[in-house]
């Protein structure tokens, strides 16, 4: 009779753990049963300022989602992510890289649209006294160093290059051209006074108080300078990658970029 009774007390302590193990499967607690994501924005370096600006209000808005970025010349974020990058956003500086990704079907379908645009300039430092006011002025021997993206991987070197063919004076000034990894870099050498010019999108232009704009590129003279962004397959959070996508062209985002010198495509004020 002992013996029965011990033997139910430990059935009815193993049917009760079983019930509420089950409970604890079916209804997890609060702290477990929130979601949280973390993404991978790789982006063109010249959106460093817009969209660390950015970061804290979408976190904030987006409970539980965490943005990293990774910002680099677009052609070197290209590569990474052809080289199995887990990225979840790009955003380029050019249609060349991602037209590449694209064609290599690793794209989510449908997300791909346009952020912004830009506008190419030449840049002098502010205590320059070369006297550079047109970019035929770049072949006077009183010019030394002009400093540009790398075509190669950087978009801006690309329109950079674009424009000096254009004008049908890159054979004189070659000799001159110093090749920076991204936009940045290029700012960084005529900031310092390491470069009598440079070639940057206004957007960088406008974020330092160091140099001053010398020419306006005529549009005319290279490719549409225009910011791609899409998600990419290989993102383990698509959902949230493309409401992240979705945000960039969101009202608020856009008056940030503006702020910053990107041309936006509903300029605040104009409506």
């Amino acid at each position: 009779m002992k013996r029965r009774r011990i033997l139910s007390l430990i059935a009815t302590s193993i049917t009760s753990l079983l019930l509420i193990v089950g409970f604890r499967l079916v209804n997890p607690s609060p702290v477990v049963a929130q979601s949280s994501s973390s993404m991978l924005i790789s982006a063109a370096a010249s959106l460093k300022d817009a969209m660390t600006e950015v970061k804290p209000l979408y976190e904030q808005k987006q409970s539980g989602v965490t943005l990293n970025y990774n910002f680099g010349a677009s052609g070197a974020l290209q590569q990474q992510i052809e080289q199995g990058a887990p990225v979840d956003v790009f955003i380029s500086a050019g249609k060349k890289q991602m037209d590449a990704l694209e064609q290599k079907g690793l794209l989510v379908p449908g997300t791909r649209t346009n952020l912004a645009n830009n506008r190419l300039v030449l840049i002098v430092p502010n205590n320059s006294t070369v006297g550079i006011n047109s970019f035929n002025t770049l072949t006077d021997s009183k010019v030394k160093r002009i400093v540009v993206g790398e075509p190669r991987s950087v978009p801006a070197g690309q329109y950079a290059d674009q424009v000096l063919k254009q004008l049908n004076i890159y054979d004189q000034v070659k000799s001159k051209l110093v090749f920076a990894n991204n936009v940045r870099q290029v700012l960084a050498a005529v900031e310092s006074g390491n470069a009598d010019a440079g070639l940057v999108y206004a957007s960088d232009a406008k974020i330092s108080n160091k140099v001053k704009v010398a020419v306006v590129a005529d549009e005319k003279s290279h490719s549409p300078i225009v910011y791609p962004m899409a998600v990419l397959k290989r993102s383990k959070n698509v959902d949230a990658a493309k409401a992240f996508v979705q945000y960039l062209s969101g009202e608020q985002t856009q008056t940030i970029l503006q702020k910053y010198g990107f041309l936006v495509k509903s300029p605040v004020g104009s409506r």
